[in-house]
């Protein structure tokens, strides 16, 4: 067994995308890995046959990240750019997706379609007609409908315009989206036969979710209207193709939704929440609407968790599908604890049945005709695909060289009893070949959200660290997800009663773990887990360094800078510049400052629009200013994700200046 090199994460792979042929006899999936000569990642597309157990490369040109069935089960059709008068066609202005058709019983994949839209997803309606999201942008013209003069017209004003940046709403931008001032993701209908389509949603509207009637004879789906400041509740819609009539079963205003399908041609069901108690973090419920008569039933009253999968880790790339309704059940995932699991709710008489309970993460299943198959992170094992009958079954092995090669150090649960008398769960890694004759250093890691949560799964920055010399411990303070809307709001207490349980969560583990030097302790974290490393700096001196990830240092200039702020600090901190700014400013880390003594490191990505790069220039010059030793690391062209699926060679040195940083004050 050797130890966990740093740049180890490139040799990993990342499984999303898993979705069951319409017959249910194959499973597609997509596989990634790091591609560290391009800086980027390389996706291909597997085939795993559920009766012979077999797996099968489908692609092997590294470009294909998604895909979807036919309906006739033998054939995979996905969107990818392989004539070169295609890519020139792109680098020259031209918006359109070129999807190519595979049969998944051999041959090569050829051209099959193309639109003149960049299309954000698909789904067959029938075998002439596809329903597709795509990026409808107000402010440019339809090249489709101009001949070859006035479309090189059109694309040279498209160039000479990317000089200015107009923005007349708001959010005006996205973070991992860029600006996206009047852009919407519309929903249209596509002819094969014509190759012509049509929108059937509104231009102001961005849909979120939609799926095709099981008579194929409807499309339900859901938008948030979108002029001048984007709504944020959620209407449902029914287009009818034949009479291309367009039905409001859900008015805007009454609920957000995550999730709409159909649970026959009479009703659907739907994922939503008033927020009228929690706010906008409230966990949703399962609504049943009958299409007729507008009558709306909750289907799960009782039901208190999030419902979908909110377990931590910097070891997954693409995503897969969360929901399905199969045959009177909807399938489900939810966060309970540490863990996220697969259920399935029977619609007819309201019952919820767990049908998976390992410890770890779902991150994708599919359901057809009683077959399921999830991708799922399992003990220390990274992503894996698994079949469930009624037991989980492994079929891949893409990282098993992780369990048999690597040194891994197994979490130890620490649970105790904060001082309001609530339980928080938490973990310790011990450095790898620990000597208990020896001294440590150690890093408390403070995960985002705040309504996520840390669980038992493989994180490799905390087993690179472990594999470095150093405790790692991590808890799921309130605010976090996994126990009930009551210990997730901390609305109105940002810095208050996390803060407490994360310094008590330290205290506990200084007393059970005497072989932590405490005058050689980090902190870190991102996100909230950002926020809360620069709180914790300006409320005390334990720490004897830091490392601050996108984070959060002033509510008021995040209010108005960040592509959720505007709603996010009213709903989360109880206030706005107008009505409550000295409640803003006493929940600012910035405030506290200039009483900061902390050597800090803050990281950062000049295209993080959901906690933009002035939050972590505020507070890296307020420390400075104050004398106190700090280092910023900007990295361009990242977003928030950066330490999840931004570039490779990018993660590497975002590692390396954390671990560096660390190394300097604790070692």
């Amino acid at each position: 067994m050797k130890s966990l090199k740093l740049e180890e994460f490139t040799r990993y792979k990342f499984l999303s995308g898993i979705e069951l042929s319409p017959k249910g006899k194959h499973a597609g999936f997509v596989v990634h890995g790091s591609n560290l000569e391009d800086n980027n990642y390389n996706s291909n597309l597997w085939l795993y046959n559920l009766k012979s157990e077999g797996l099968t490369q489908l692609t092997a040109l590294d470009k294909e990240s998604n895909f979807i069935w036919l309906e006739d089960g033998d054939s995979i059709i996905f969107p990818t750019v392989r004539d070169e008068k295609d890519k020139k066609k792109l680098e020259s202005g031209e918006s359109f997706t070129q999807y190519y058709k595979i049969n998944i019983n051999g041959g090569e994949a050829q051209k099959f379609f193309k639109i003149d839209k960049r299309v954000t997803s698909i789904k067959q309606v029938d075998q002439s007609n596809f329903a597709f999201a795509g990026i409808f942008d107000h402010n440019e013209e339809d090249l489709s409908s101009l001949n070859e003069e006035e479309k090189a017209k059109e694309l040279k004003k498209k160039k000479e315009e990317k000089d200015y940046q107009v923005i007349e709403e708001i959010p005006f931008w996205s973070n991992g989206g860029g600006f996206t001032n009047k852009k919407r993701n519309r929903l249209y209908i596509y002819d094969l036969k014509t190759n012509e389509y049509k929108a059937i949603s509104e231009a102001t509207h961005s849909v979120n979710t939609y799926i095709v009637s099981p008579n194929k004879g409807k499309i339900l789906f859901t938008t948030q209207s979108f002029e001048g400041v984007v709504s944020l509740s959620t209407g449902i819609y029914l287009y009818d193709i034949a009479t291309q009539s367009t039905k409001t079963l859900l008015q805007e205003g009454e609920y957000a939704c995550g999730y709409t399908d159909f649970i026959d041609e009479g009703s659907i069901v739907f994922a939503g929440t008033k927020g009228e108690v929690y706010g906008m973090n409230e966990n949703r419920k399962f609504f049943q609407l009958d299409i007729e008569s507008g009558e709306v039933t909750c289907l799960t009253p009782e039901l208190d968790a999030g419902l979908y999968n909110s377990v931590g880790s910097d070891c997954r790339y693409g995503g897969s599908t969360s929901y399905k309704v199969e045959d009177g059940n909807l399938y489900f995932v939810t966060t309970e604890g540490e863990n996220s699991y697969l259920n399935k709710l029977n619609i007819k008489d309201k019952t919820i049945k767990k049908i998976t309970h390992g410890e770890g993460s779902i991150d994708g299943f599919d359901v057809i005709g009683g077959n399921i198959v999830f991708i799922g992170l399992r003990g220390l094992k990274l992503q894996e695909l698994y079949s469930l009958e009624d037991q989980e079954k492994q079929i891949t092995n893409f990282n098993q060289w992780v369990m048999d090669e690597i040194k891994l150090s197994i979490p130890e649960a620490l649970t105790f009893e904060n001082s309001d008398g609530i339980t928080i769960d938490g973990w310790v890694l011990k450095p790898v070949d620990f000597d208990d004759n020896k001294k440590y250093p150690a890093i408390l890691n403070i995960h985002g959200g705040p309504k996520t949560v840390y669980g038992t799964v493989f994180y490799h920055e905390m087993q690179y660290w472990a594999n470095e010399g150093y405790f790692v411990f991590f808890c799921n303070p309130r605010g976090s997800d996994g126990k009930g809307n009551e210990f997730a709001d901390i609305r109105g207490k940002y810095g208050t009663v996390d803060y407490d349980d994360l310094m008590q969560f330290t205290d506990e583990v200084l007393a059970k773990y005497p072989n932590i030097d405490e005058d050689r302790v980090g902190v870190t974290g991102g996100s909230y887990g950002g926020f809360m490393t620069n709180w914790i700096i300006g409320h005390t001196h334990r720490f004897k360094a830091a490392a601050s990830q996108r984070s959060i240092s002033n509510w008021i200039s995040k209010f108005g800078t960040t592509d959720i702020g505007f709603f996010f600090v009213d709903d989360q901190q109880g206030g706005t510049p107008w009505n409550n700014v000295d409640k803003l400013w006493w929940h600012s880390p910035m405030r506290y400052a200039d009483k900061v003594k902390t050597p800090t490191l803050f990281i950062h990505s000049d295209e993080d629009y959901r906690c933009w790069t002035p939050e972590a220039y505020q507070m890296f010059t307020s420390i400075k200013y104050h004398g106190v030793e700090a280092r910023m690391c900007i990295f361009k062209g990242e977003n928030h994700e950066l330490s999840r699926s931004g570039k490779p060679k990018h993660r590497i040195r975002r590692l390396e200046e954390i671990t560096n940083w660390f190394n300097r004050y604790l070692k």
